[in-house]
Formats: structure tokens, C-alpha cells, sequence
């Protein structure tokens, strides 16, 4: 047998099936979701398909890039982090300077978010760091340079997409940097400290920081406790958004309206949903409306399953990197589900962040598939070892 068929053979299949059936859940989604949109001279019916066959050749494309990544050694793959993280650095300065309320770059012709490449560089060069800098100098593992090592992986970036005024993707980098923390072995007495500090420093960040850094997302904040304090949503201008999805997630019920749905009684049909964003942003509310709590239950069900092979594929990785790598991957993909979801229940501000695998967004589908193709990279070459200056898998 071929190391090759043999690296195909011993993949981690679920992984791949519950992958694939959320990509597959999430081009139905789209063609339903999109179908307000008007695409040049294509009658009304083909417009939500337009967006459904996009998709599907960002997936096919996002196929190749990973069972690429994940066929090839992990212990290679981490040295593409360095690149990436230096040109998605850069492209985020150039973003600053273009101040586009989209976020996005073309080049070539191709629209993308460099927010997306940064943050799945960064994953990587933290594992990368961790395992590395320790064995040119012993002072590297101390608990503060590996606290240095985050905070200048995640806080640079951070700072940068805030900076640009994308709220929602910079939060992210949160729980990516927590996780992290956990997971590279820093004391709790150290995490207790940094909370004590995070938590002083609160009300300095949103009373002053926040507004000068993002009006946007300070209202948006700021509408948020006041509907939270209040304890329902008033259907006001500054509340459309979030009130119209709360409002097409509640009333669904167990079977939904239906897929597609042209009801009377249709939020999405009606386009209270906002339509422009409905098949990115406010996708879930589009499910949970049409497919009911029972279709909404599987999407979530199908969430929980991915992520708890990725942490059943960190638990037995063969080094340090590959638990930090899927444990961060874990944490983007978890960061966005609860905050995309959490947007729709109301137990979460409104941001502009798609749903993984399921949303339509070629660039983030491409990270979702490559992190995940390194996850399962790390899976394959779990019994792989050095010894005598050749690779053997045993």
C-alpha cells in the first residue's frame, strides 16, 4: 500500500461528511436566502441559483485547497503562515488606507476580505512560534514571552481590523487568543491577573476607545443593552435589523414556513429580512424561518459535530503545534457560530459576520476549508515520526 492511498484511507471521514453536508445544507440556503437580489438581465427565479452555483465553484475550489493541505505533512504547512500573516498584514494597511466600508481588496479581479487570511495565518503562527522559539532559546517558553507572542500575533491584527471598522471580525480575534492562552500552558495565575486587568480596563475602552475607534459599533452596542435593559425589542429605525430576525427566528415554530417560501406570512418572502445581506449575514434567520427549530437543531447539530472532531483530532496530535492549531481553528469557527447565531436570538449585537461553510462568502469558504484541511492534516500524520532523518509512519 501506498503512503499516499494509505494517508487517503486513514482520514477522519467524519470530519469530511459533516464538512461537506454543511457546505451542501448552506448552498440550498443560499439559492433561498439570495433570491431577492437582482443579477443583471436573469429572470427573478435564476437569481438565488446564480448565487447557489457560486458557491459551488468557491466549494470545489475549497475542495482542492483541502485535501491538499490536508495530504500534506502539517510540519510543512506551518512555515505558510509566516507568508501569509506578513502579506495579510499588509494588505490590511493597504485596506486602512482605501477605507472601504465593505472591507474588501480586489485583486486581480477577485474581491476578498483580508481580514479572513489574517486570522488563519496567525492560528498557524502561533503554533508555529510555540513549538519553534523554545528550542532557539529556553527563555521563549517562559510564561511571558509566550504572553508576549500572542498579544503581538493577535493584538497587531486586532487593532488593524478595528481600525478599519470591521467590529465583528476583529472580536474574534478574543476567543482565537484565549484559547490559545489555555491551550499553550500559561499559568492560571497569569490568566487571572490578565482578567483582572481586562476588566478594569472596560469601561475605559467603551466609554472612550470604542467611539473614537468605531461609531458604528458603539450604537450598535450601545442599542444592544438598551433593548437588553428594556427586555424587547422596539421596532425603530436603529432596531430594524436585529428586530425583523429575532422576529423571523420566534415565530418558525417546529416545521417553518418552508423552503422557499412565497406564504404571505413569509418575513424573507416580504423582504423584512434585510435582503441584501440575507444570504451572508442574517442567513440563519432565513434558515430558522423556512426550515423551523428542526432544521435549525440540525444545522447546530452538525456545528457541535465538526467541532468536537477537531478537538478529538487536537487531543491526539502528535506535537504541541498541531493541539494549538486545532484548538485555534476550533475557536474561529466556534467565534463565529455563536456570534452569527447569537445576532439572530438577540443574545448578541448585530455584526456583520457569515455563518462557517454555510454563509455566501467565497474567501472565508477557501480559510474554513484550508484551516480544516490542516486539521485534518493533523489527523493523517498523527503517527508520523522522525527518526534517523526520514520520515516513517508507523
Amino acid at each position: 500500500m501506498t503512503p499516499l492511498f494509505r494517508k487517503i484511507l486513514g482520514m477522519n471521514w467524519v470530519l469530511i461528511l459533516t464538512m461537506y453536508g454543511l457546505l451542501v445544507f448552506g448552498v440550498f440556503s443560499i439559492e433561498s436566502a439570495a433570491r431577492h437580489i437582482p443579477i443583471g438581465n436573469l429572470e427573478p427565479d435564476q437569481w438565488g441559483l446564480w448565487f447557489a452555483d457560486r458557491q459551488k465553484l468557491w466549494i470545489i475550489l475549497g475542495s482542492i485547497v483541502y485535501f491538499g493541505a490536508a495530504l500534506i505533512d502539517y510540519r510543512w504547512l506551518k512555515w505558510l503562515g509566516i507568508p501569509m500573516y506578513v502579506i495579510g498584514i499588509s494588505m490590511l494597511l493597504v485596506l486602512l488606507g482605501k477605507g472601504s466600508e465593505e472591507h474588501q481588496l480586489t485583486v486581480a479581479g477577485i474581491t476578498f476580505q483580508p481580514t479572513q487570511l489574517v486570522i488563519a495565518a496567525g492560528i498557524i503562527m502561533i503554533g508555529l512560534t510555540f513549538e519553534a522559539l523554545p528550542r532557539v532559546h529556553k527563555m521563549y517558553a517562559h510564561p511571558i514571552a509566550k504572553l508576549a507572542l500572542i498579544g503581538g500575533l493577535c493584538g497587531v491584527p486586532f487593532l488593524l481590523v478595528v481600525k478599519n471598522g470591521d467590529m465583528g471580525s476583529a472580536i474574534v480575534w478574543l476567543p482565537v487568543a484565549v484559547v490559545a492562552m489555555l491551550v499553550g500552558g500559561i499559568p492560571f495565575r497569569y490568566l487571572l491577573f490578565l482578567t483582572q486587568i481586562a476588566v478594569g480596563l472596560l469601561a475605559i475602552v467603551y466609554f472612550l476607545a470604542l467611539p473614537i475607534v468605531s461609531e458604528r459599533g458603539a450604537r450598535r452596542i450601545d442599542n444592544y443593552l438598551e433593548n437588553l435593559e428594556r427586555g424587547y425589542i422596539v421596532d425603530t429605525d436603529e432596531n430594524y435589523a436585529e428586530y425583523r430576525v429575532t422576529m423571523a427566528v420566534g415565530k418558525a415554530g417546529w416545521k417553518g414556513v418552508g423552503y422557499s417560501s412565497t406564504a404571505k406570512n413569509s418575513l424573507h418572502h416580504r423582504k423584512d429580512i434585510p435582503w441584501m445581506t440575507a444570504h451572508n449575514d442574517y442567513i440563519f434567520a432565513v434558515i430558522a424561518e423556512e426550515q423551523g427549530f428542526r432544521g435549525s437543531l440540525l444545522l447546530i447539530t452538525g456545528f457541535a459535530l465538526l467541532l468536537i472532531q477537531c478537538l478529538f483530532i487536537a487531543f491526539y496530535s502528535r506535537d504541541f503545534s498541531g493541539q494549538l492549531i486545532a484548538s485555534g481553528v476550533v475557536a474561529l469557527l466556534f467565534a463565529h457560530i455563536f456570534e452569527n447565531i447569537g445576532m439572530c436570538v438577540s443574545i448578541m449585537p448585530i455584526t456583520g459576520i457569515p455563518l462557517p461553510l454555510i454563509s455566501y462568502s467565497g474567501t472565508f469558504v477557501l480559510i474554513c476549508m484550508f484551516l480544516l484541511g490542516v486539521v485534518q492534516s493533523i489527523w493523517v500524520h498523527r503517527n508520523t515520526e522522525r527518526r534517523g532523518g526520514e520520515v516513517r509512519l508507523d
